[in-house]
């Protein structure tokens, strides 16, 4: 194993906690980096098994579940999402296009994040979106790229609307439970061994910012009502959506991760169809926009996947590739609360990486790409460092 020292030199102190894992096509996991604690306060120090708050690689698992309804026939990517939702969503300035899940999955509905995405227990999505600053009257549905946090409730509410489970729940079932990935959004539906292990969240300063639950689940998974109260059942299927943070707010290993990498290697492995992850990664080219992700970040992006290492084919001013190889991989990535990381797998060498590294200033960035330098010191030591194999087996899935 690297030292902290050695591994991140990024701050005036390193990172509490890093870990990545190497994964490949046969469902060999390696562990090639793990440092610090994953709780300070007791010393416990981090492993791959310890669940985090993964930020925007949240949004790739919760396109799973998605294609798992759509090969159910339950969820069409290309549908009016207001036939699920039971209600009418337009776009104010474009009220004769419907709006899709392709487009919500892909950054290209319309949407902008200048409303607060992080709706209270007992708020109406369907009346937040009649606020016109949640939409950019440039962009119309089907339009041009611009990430936006906001689309990412509507998927959520619109899952709940085709199986009329809450998100979270509807997740389990249909993904992690399948997968045998004990993960889940916002703590309701981990074990309570996960819960036991949990990695807290620190900025860049050290101070807590998430998760310092020292092993009780939290009182509230989400966000309270405007009174304080949190009685869940007062939450409201397909008019809620952002209760349990689909946008960012999966708590999941990195050996998680791994499990997950493994199965889109193996394009489906039995949990899906090879054309229905082919439908995810199909990239498309992403214009320069001033939302979040500019500066070379975003070249291309798929349904819930973007790449990484695009290369020449994307463009002047792209500025994407983490490993610095060149290599194409695909994949996705997440910032918030300090912790960066990403989920990233190359499908012609047959394996991949999954990683977080928590305490990254924000906007801090690396040398040879838009990334930060702790990430780009994160994988450059996974390539460099493998330790123990440990072989997945391959679960059994079932719809």
């Amino acid at each position: 194993m690297l030292s902290a020292l050695a591994l991140l030199t990024v701050a005036a102190s390193s990172p509490p906690a890093a870990v990545a894992v190497h994964f490949d096509r046969d469902g060999g996991v390696e562990t090639r980096v793990v440092v610090g604690m994953a709780d300070r306060q007791s010393g416990r120090p981090l492993s791959p098994d310890d669940p985090v708050r993964i930020a925007s690689v949240s949004k790739l698992v919760v396109a799973l579940g998605v294609m798992r309804l759509v090969e159910a026939g339950r969820l069409d990517l290309d549908r009016d999402v207001s036939d699920y939702l039971g209600w009418r969503l337009r776009h104010p300035a474009y009220p004769d296009r419907a709006v899709t899940l392709a487009q919500l999955l892909g950054h290209r509905a319309g949407l902008t994040d200048d409303i607060d995405y992080a709706l209270p227990l007992g708020a109406d999505l369907e009346t937040a979106l009649q606020n016109p600053a949640a939409w950019d009257k440039a962009r119309p549905p089907g339009g041009d790229f611009t990430y936006a946090n906001l689309n990412y409730p509507i998927v959520a509410a619109t899952i709940e609307g085709a199986t009329d489970e809450r998100f979270d729940q509807a997740m389990a079932r249909l993904v992690f439970r399948p997968l045998g990935v004990d993960a889940c959004f916002n703590w309701p539906t981990c074990s309570d061994a996960a819960v036991a292990r949990a990695v807290v969240l620190y900025d860049a300063d050290g101070s807590v910012v998430r998760d310092d639950m020292k092993g009780i689940r939290p009182e509230c998974p989400v966000v309270p009502a405007a009174d304080g109260g949190c009685d869940l059942g007062t939450y409201r299927l397909a008019r809620h959506g952002a209760g349990f943070s689909p946008q960012g707010g999966l708590r999941i290993s990195a050996n998680g991760l791994a499990r997950i990498g493994v199965m889109l290697l193996r394009r489906g492995d039995g949990f899906l169809r090879p054309d229905s992850l082919a439908r995810l990664d199909a990239m498309a080219p992403v214009r320069p926009t001033t939302g979040e992700g500019t500066e070379g970040f975003f070249c291309e992006y798929g349904l819930a996947m973007h790449s990484s290492g695009s290369g020449a084919s994307s463009g002047p001013g792209c500025r994407d590739d983490l490993f610095g190889d060149g290599r194409r991989r695909v994949g996705h990535s997440g910032d918030a609360y300090g912790l960066r990381s990403g989920l990233w797998f190359d499908l012609e060498a047959g394996e991949g990486t999954a990683y977080f590294v928590t305490q990254v200033p924000d906007g801090q960035k690396g040398k040879r790409s838009a990334y930060s330098a702790a990430e780009e010191e994160l994988v450059d030591a996974a390539v460099a460092a493998p330790t123990a194999v440990s072989p997945l087996a391959s679960p059994a899935h079932g719809h």
